[in-house]
């Protein structure tokens, strides 16, 4: 770890964002959990104070920063759904933002040089 100014300065930042991403989640999650009912919007699971903990606000857009205050970019989900519907973007190959997809290829190729060195014996 960097052990100079840089180093707290850089801890300080990401701190801070991830305090921000944090308070932002906790306002639409409280909102979403209070608009809608308690119940996964793919398999139906029903929700109660005990597990609240595994159902999820999804993004339809994908965009977390879209949080329209009447709760149309917004979908309650499992965690398991959640995650299944992530993936199915990443399968189809349109990765939300920060995601990657399983189709983005390798730039580099280790065996490139393989038949030169074979070659060389």
């Amino acid at each position: 770890m960097n052990g100079g100014k840089g180093g707290s300065r850089l801890d300080q930042v990401v701190a801070e964002a991830r305090a921000n991403r944090e308070a932002r989640e906790r306002g639409y999650r409280e909102k979403a959990l209070g608009m809608y009912p308690w119940v996964c919007g793919r398999c139906g699971r029903e929700f109660n104070r005990t597990n609240l903990r595994e159902l999820t606000v999804h993004h339809r857009d994908h965009n977390h920063d879209n949080n329209p205050p009447d709760g149309s970019n917004w979908e309650l989900l499992c965690l398991y759904c959640h995650d299944n519907e992530h993936q199915r973007q990443l399968e189809a190959g349109n990765p939300a933002p920060g995601e990657t997809s399983p189709t983005d290829s390798a730039t580099h190729n280790p065996f490139a040089a393989l038949k030169d060195l074979l070659d060389k014996d």
